[in-house]
């Protein structure tokens, strides 16, 4: 087990390092002046020069990579250019905001997800399995953003019922364990979980029926074992895929959420995403991206080790 951790640890150096590549030149591919937001508009060009030199943009590509990817090994991001805040202090606040919303609607989606998964599984091709499948499809197909907006005029505007946008009172960007933060996290967590919803329902619903159909169920019914046993063995053999299938999805919600947060203001890295684009903040924008980008590499790295913990088929493969 230690020599297959070390040996996918192995494997992420690589894949980490060509990540921060990627993102570091797909920020400076896009178009536009990153000093523009700092700049007044009749900026002089040696005022311009200088700015330039201050930020490093001056020099060669592969010198300012160099540079960015040796300071980001010792936790320094830069400052961001719009608000002169250190990128680490931003995307840290925003990472910790993001990763309650993403845990929070991955974990309503895989529970509800698992419910309809099993269920649609034990009673294939019922009325059950069809309406499970219908919920599923609708929840992968529904665009996020759309039912998000749906759900503010609802119990928002309608019924009064649930805050529409922030992290907490007042607009407040520090998060709480209480109950008026927990009322604002409902809506955005609601509308996230759609999605990982529906996919972790149909992956189950598969499993379960593909698991169902094996002749060692048939050989535990024989000995006479009950359906709450079958139902553990079921489970068993269906949670590494399962455990899979939730990790991916926990990366995607940390990754792409932009939308989600932007409709809900949500203070995340996906808020934090949408401004640094419009000021073209490369900075900020750069950092941002390369630590989820980073923490999703991690999360599959963590999934990995799990999953082959929980299924020995793994390890022999």
């Amino acid at each position: 087990m230690l020599l297959y951790i070390l040996r996918r640890l192995l494997y992420v150096l690589p894949v980490a390092l060509a990540v921060s590549l990627v993102c570091f030149l797909l920020v400076h591919i896009a178009p536009g002046d990153p000093l523009i937001s700092v700049l007044p508009p009749d900026a002089s060009q040696q005022l311009q020069e200088e700015m330039r030199k201050v930020y490093g943009f001056d020099r060669p590509l592969p010198v300012q990579f160099g540079i960015w990817i040796g300071r980001a090994v010792q936790g320094d991001l830069g400052s961001s250019i719009a608000t002169g805040r250190t990128v680490a202090s931003e995307v840290g606040r925003a990472v910790g905001n993001t990763f309650i919303l993403a845990v929070a609607a991955t974990l309503l989606g895989f529970v509800l997800g698992a419910l309809f998964g099993f269920v649609a599984g034990y009673f294939r091709d019922s009325w059950i399995d069809k309406a499970a499948t219908t919920l599923a499809i609708a929840g992968v197909s529904l665009p996020h953003y759309w039912l998000g907006m749906v759900l503010v005029i609802v119990f928002s505007v309608w019924l009064g019922v649930l805050p529409a946008v922030g992290a907490g009172p007042g607009g407040s960007t520090d998060w709480a364990w209480d109950w008026a933060h927990i009322r604002h996290l409902i809506l955005p967590a609601v509308t996230m979980s759609v999605i990982p919803m529906g996919i972790v329902t149909r992956t189950i619903r598969a499993l379960v029926g593909d698991i169902l159909s094996q002749e060692f169920v048939d050989a535990l019914r024989a000995k006479g074992l009950t359906d709450g046993g079958v139902f553990l063995h079921v489970v068993k053999n269906a949670a590494p895929t399962a455990l899979a299938v939730m990790g991916v999805q926990l990366g995607y919600l940390l990754g792409g959420s932009i939308l989600i947060e932007t409709v809900f203001s949500w203070p995340g890295t996906g808020f934090l995403l949408n401004a640094a684009i419009f000021q073209r903040d490369l900075p900020l924008l750069q950092g941002t991206i390369l630590v989820l980008a980073l923490f999703f590499v991690g999360l599959n790295l963590a999934v990995d080790v799990v999953q082959t913990a929980l299924d020995p088929r793994i390890k022999r493969g």
